[in-house]
């Protein structure tokens, strides 16, 4: 199998596609956790360091960038409150991984059966199957996306003392759809994030191949990644804390680590409520250290991604010829 393949959708069968999504999915989750828990904290928190002291020591703590949240967090939970929600998270990252990949080339591939003079631009056809296979990945998953923000939120009163306990909870007191709250804001996020993301990603990958100057991260793939996520990630993030805040709705709202998380509706409203009462830095908390994850998290699941779908093409065409 040569090394240089041409691109995400003209790679190995659809179950070779699941399984590497999968992988790649689960690895970049075991990566980032911590970076995640610390993300959450700072988007859910409605003050600041420079608050009067009358709203910052009233409810809760309140933590003061990356770094400062990470000792505050290790100071008052320990190391295992970097990992709140990971169970979850793991299970989500699974199914996303693979829903997201499995999507991505269906999509593509129906998109290239489209006879002339219809073709739709490289550039168009990577769009559409991104934002595609990042809309249906989200709400699939949705659900263990909404239990994931709610254990990262727990600080060491226990809102959930398990994952059948939260669940069971939510259904009797929230109905099925406090599992969904949120979820227009996580699609209208990941709508555009996924379609910038593949179409920058499927034209740096060509340009990073071919680059005089040795690449960090050791792979062209994951420096395209890293590039296109970024860029991304900031363009989508205030929807991102939008969604943060809506997951959080509901009867325990006010046992979380922040105990003073306003009441939100929709989506627009909570992005009005916050621009008005936080201004714009409300919506950006926790851009940082987002970004920070975005990094490793997408150079990490491209990585894996190509490298373990060449490993099954490799295997296969190995078994081809014995």
């Amino acid at each position: 199998m040569s090394e240089g393949v041409a691109s995400l959708k003209h790679e190995g069968s659809q179950r070779q596609v699941v399984i590497a999504g999968a992988v790649a999915g689960l690895v970049s989750r075991f990566v980032i956790a911590p970076l995640d828990v610390i993300k959450i904290r700072l988007q859910l928190q409605i003050h600041s360091l420079s608050d009067p002291p009358s709203v910052r020591n009233v409810h809760g703590p309140v933590y003061k960038g990356t770094l400062g949240t990470l000792r505050q967090i290790l100071r008052q939970e320990g190391v295992t409150g970097l990992w709140k929600g990971n169970i979850p998270a793991e299970l989500m990252y699974l199914m996303y991984g693979s829903a997201q990949f499995s999507a991505y080339t269906y999509m593509s591939h129906l998109l290239d059966a489209i006879p002339a003079p219809y073709t739709l631009p490289s550039s168009a056809s990577n769009f559409i199957s991104g934002a595609t296979a990042g809309a249906a990945a989200t709400t699939a998953t949705y659900p263990l996306d909404l239990l994931r923000t709610r254990f990262a939120a727990q600080g060491t009163d226990r809102v959930y003392t398990s994952i059948l306990a939260s669940v069971k909870h939510i259904a009797q007191h929230e109905g099925p759809t406090g599992f969904f709250r949120g979820l227009g804001a996580g699609v209208s996020q990941i709508v555009p994030y996924m379609g910038l993301f593949f179409a920058s990603y499927e034209s740096l990958k060509p340009v990073m191949a071919t680059s005089p100057i040795p690449l960090p991260f050791g792979s062209s793939d994951a420096v395209a990644g890293v590039i296109a996520s970024v860029l991304s990630k900031t363009v989508v993030y205030p929807l991102d804390t939008t969604r943060k805040r809506l997951q959080v709705q509901g009867p325990m709202r006010e046992r979380y680590v922040h105990r003073n998380i306003p009441t939100y509706t929709g989506v627009v409203s909570t992005i009005a409520h916050i621009w008005k009462n936080e201004g714009r830095r409300g919506l950006y908390r926790g851009l940082t250290v987002s970004l920070l994850k975005a990094a490793p998290a997408s150079a990490v699941t491209m990585w894996t991604y190509e490298r373990a779908m060449g490993a099954m093409l490799a295997l296969e065409e190995k078994h081809r010829d014995d």
